[in-house]
This record gives structure tokens, sequence and C-alpha cells, in this order.
């Protein structure tokens, strides 16, 4: 029985090469308000910015309208470039059937420079889910769970794809079937937190997914 049916899929760094920017943006910010913990910068990566603010860093709450500000203008002028192979791994198991649902701790305001700049982008998913929508950041399983539900499949014909260690613990959280992408982290750093890894989206198609439920 084919058990593949839906995939909820990470943005940031998984199908977008942008972890190199946010990790210059958030790198200086760090280094400008509490550079002794510039250290923490890797565990930022998949969480909205209000857990970044009122959980991670509660230092930096004072200046948050002027981080926010500067956060929404740089966002303004990013570049979206896809992950490599990942728009063809997406239009891949489209074509057999697959519903796909971006799951993001993104906001609304970054989605719309997204899809503003990749008019292609709407027509890739059948759902976009951003971080307002959660109840909990990642790690917290909630989003995952919310995209099974929106696209209205049982956990057992779902799949997640995710890069970072907080989304990974995610997707493993909801007790969908996890896989990783080596795309900002070691193979080895992440092949415990998830169920297969696959290193990046290059030569994989919807054949490849099918047999690892199998």
């Amino acid at each position: 029985m084919i058990r593949f049916k839906a995939a909820l899929l990470d943005l940031d760094g998984t199908l977008l090469d942008t972890e190199g920017q946010y990790t210059w943006f958030w790198g200086g910010i760090l280094e400008e308000y509490i550079p002794e913990k510039a250290h923490l910068l890797p565990q930022m990566k998949g969480r909205t910015l209000r857990t970044i603010f009122d959980e991670m860093f509660p230092e930096l709450r004072v200046a948050q309208r002027d981080i926010e500000r500067r956060l929404v203008e740089f966002e303004m002028n990013m570049s979206f470039p896809f992950i490599p192979g990942a728009e063809e791994f997406v239009k891949d198991i489209k074509a057999h059937g697959v519903k796909c649902a971006v799951v993001t701790s993104s906001s609304e305001g970054k989605m719309a420079n997204v899809l503003g700049k990749r008019g292609e982008f709407m027509s890739l998913f059948d759902e976009i889910l951003t971080g307002n929508m959660f109840k909990a950041s990642k790690p917290d399983p909630h989003c995952y769970n919310l995209g099974a539900q929106v696209l209205g499949f049982p956990k057992h014909e779902c799949v997640v794809f995710e890069d970072a260690f907080t989304g990974l613990a995610a997707g493993m959280a909801s007790g969908i079937y996890t896989v990783g992408l080596a795309t900002e982290n070691p193979r080895e750093l992440i092949e415990s937190r998830c169920n297969h890894v696959f290193d990046s989206f290059e030569g994989v198609s919807w054949e490849s997914v099918e047999a690892l439920l199998h």
C-alpha cells in the first residue's frame, strides 16, 4: 500500500538556500547586543521570532522593536534561491499525487517576500503554514501535527522534511516519519535525530521516499 501521500516541508535550509543569510544577520545582532551568547546562534534556527525574544534571549526584549524593524528590512532584500534539487523534487512528488505543505517558523511578511520574488512558489504547494499559526515554536510538534491535519491525512501517510535540529525534533515528536536534509548540518550530526538522511534533494524522487516507507 502506498503511504507517502503528504509532504510537510520546512522552508529555510530545506527548500530555500537562505540559512547563510540569516546566520550573517543574527550573528551580527548577537555580537552587537549579547556577544557572550553568540555561540548559541545555531540553536536559533527553526524558531519563531517570538520564541527567540521571549525564551531564548530575553535580553533582546528591550531592543525588540529595533531588531524586528531591521529584520523586516533585511528580509525584503533577501534572495530566495532553491536548495539544489528541491524544486524538482516537489514537482516530482506532486506529479505522483502527493499533497505538499510548507511548515515554517517564518512570519507572514517573510512569506509575502518569498512569493513576491518567486512567483512560481505558490503553485508548488497546497498549503503554507507560518509561525503565527502555531501554538508553540519548533521543537514543539504542533506545527507538523497541524500540517497533517490541514492537508487531511493521517500521520502514517505523511513525511516531514527538515534540516534544523529544532525542526527535526518537532518532526520526530509528532510521530511523523522524518527525513533530515544534510544541507546545513553534517550528516553525522543529524542522523540520530531523524528516521533517514538525504545529503540533499538532488537525485531524490517520489520512489526514493516510497522505498523508505515499506
